[in-house]
């Protein structure tokens, strides 16, 4: 009987015991945060500060715990910084990307309601989801998590830097505005969702009212407890002085609604609205919707018909975070054009080029070339398109987006233009911390192919051992009759068995009817036990 396989799933999952755990070790499977660099030189390099300053060649740039201390050219630094040959390479800031779905658990919708604007993305972050690493190798530092775009008003967002290794209260950018998504058009009013479970609304007139609807709920709240703040103060400022004054213990507040609380924020101005978008029609009702209440929205994303309403969002103040080239993938799309991003640009609209997609996320440098080649954008202004308008989009900007003194150490080391296909990110910084490295990547690559044939060669060991343990038991039985035969579909062993059953069956059980399957491995219930059962 070989069971090589189930073996090798073992070793390459963790389900055999690892080193750390006979040290007692609780951190040990973690990744080792990297040390923020007292003094850090880049010399001689182009810098594209995406700042005041625009693009400064043969220039050095000092950074010091976990900050930009200074730029310049020939800088004088400590006798021990760190100094890297800058010669014929790039620095830009830190990409920032304004709509991301990546490092989430479970789905980004919470479709069950039109308004779910309780519900928070910042409570399901991924710290373990590898495309945190993937986009630091793109040079992306700063991401916008934002919930999906089945409702009119969905849930809150979260603001993160891509700190490789830390935990997901360790990612989130401190001091970065709350936020919340809106949608409008197809998405919320469930086109073509089918007919089952349908819910109000069901067309883009009924997405609008949800949204009115919504606020008008949201200023009845307000007024409730401030009237009740007051009753209780007035309580307070009249107990002792008046015989048979209510104690102010004794006022009634209103019930709390966590839905209504964020929408009171939105009307308050301390919490954005970034707003799924297509249509121009759409984007006008909103603006208006906004208007109305006083309220401005910070941005609008995807907004692939914003050239069509540019002046409207210039004049309303809001940015637009657009695809680069993206059209026709669905009808309310068909008048998309790849020009969206600099006829809006050229109209005086903040202008930001987002992923929507984890591998998109990879290269947002070359999303921010395309407004060079669909529009003729100059390449600094181009290149703000993922550096700086994004992080004014989002209310970061005094910390990240830009090469300036005193901003966080946010920034990446190209070894070409960064706008060129051809180039490639050599290190990428957050804080100050290396956190991805090229050449030290190129290194651990092989460490790990040399780590897994090291585990495969020891899982054709045991296959060896029980293939030979198996020719021995079929000559004889244990009381010298012979042995009942067993095939390959059997049980393991039961040595073998004993030491990885919980942890094997942890990992097979995954139907409904009680049979044990993945990929290229089935287990009848009789070999396995029922769920929850010893065997």
């Amino acid at each position: 009987m070989k069971n090589g396989w189930c073996i090798a799933m073992a070793l390459v999952c963790g389900l055999t015991t690892p080193g750390w755990a006979t040290t007692g070790d609780p951190d040990g499977w973690k990744n080792t945060q990297p040390e923020a660099a007292e003094n850090l030189l880049i010399r001689g390099a182009t810098l594209w500060t995406s700042g005041p300053e625009g693009r400064l060649e043969a220039t050095d740039i000092w950074i010091s715990n976990g900050v930009i201390r200074a730029i310049g050219k020939d800088l004088a630094v400590p006798d021990d910084a760190q100094v890297i040959d800058g010669e014929g390479k790039h620095v830009t800031p830190g990409l920032i990307d304004a709509h991301s779905h990546s490092a989430l658990i479970g789905g980004t919708n919470e479709a069950t309601n039109i308004v779910t604007a309780e519900v928070r993305i910042g409570d399901v972050v991924n710290s373990e989801s590898v495309q945190i690493y993937r986009q630091l190798a793109g040079g992306v530092t700063t991401i916008n998590l934002l919930h999906g775009s089945a409702n009119s008003i969905g849930g809150q967002n979260a603001v993160i830097k891509l700190r490789w290794g830390a935990g997901p209260d360790g990612l989130m950018f401190e001091g970065a505005p709350q936020g919340v998504k809106f949608a409008l058009g197809e998405n919320p009013k469930q086109s073509n969702w089918g007919d089952d479970e349908k819910r109000f609304p069901q067309t883009r007139q009924g997405v609008e009212q949800s949204i009115r609807q919504s606020f008008l709920a949201a200023q009845d709240y307000r007024r409730r407890w401030q009237e009740y703040e007051a009753a209780v103060a007035a309580a307070a400022a009249t107990k002792g002085r008046r015989r048979g004054a209510k104690p102010a213990s004794t006022v009634v507040p209103p019930r709390r609604d966590l839905q209504l609380e964020a929408v009171v924020e939105i009307l308050d101005g301390s919490r954005w609205i970034h707003a799924h978008s297509y249509r121009a029609d759409e984007i006008l009702m909103l603006l208006r919707l906004a208007e109305t209440f006083g309220i401005r929205v910070a941005s609008f994303q995807h907004v692939l018909e914003g050239y069509k309403v540019a002046d409207e969002l210039a004049a309303h103040g809001a940015g637009a975070s657009t695809f680069s080239d993206w059209w026709a993938f669905k009808y309310e799309v068909v008048d998309a054009i790849p020009y969206n991003g600099a006829i809006m640009w050229d109209r005086d609209v903040l202008v930001s080029f987002n992923s929507d997609s984890s591998e998109l996320a990879r290269r947002l440098n070359l999303e921010a070339a395309k407004a060079v080649r669909y529009g003729g954008v100059p390449q600094e202004e181009a290149l703000k398109f993922v550096t700086l308008n994004p992080a004014k989009q989002l209310g970061i900007d005094r910390w990240v987006g830009s090469l300036e003194v005193g901003k966080h150490a946010d920034l990446a080391l190209w070894n070409g233009h960064p706008l060129s296909t051809y180039s490639l990110c050599e290190k990428t910084w957050v804080d100050g911390r290396l956190y991805f490295d090229r050449q030290a990547d190129l290194i651990s690559r092989q460490a790990l192919a040399e780590e897994r044939q090291a585990l495969m060669d020891e899982v054709r060991s045991l296959e060896e051992s029980d293939d030979e343990a198996a020719e021995g038991d079929s000559e004889d039985g244990a009381d010298g009759e012979p042995a009942e035969e067993v095939g390959t579909d059997g049980p393991p062993p039961q040595a073998s068995y004993l030491r990885w059953q919980d942890s094997h069956d942890a990992y097979c059980w995954s139907a409904e009817d009680g049979e044990a399957v993945h990929a290229g491995h089935q287990h009848s219930s009789s070999q396995h036990g029922r769920r929850g059962e010893r065997r």
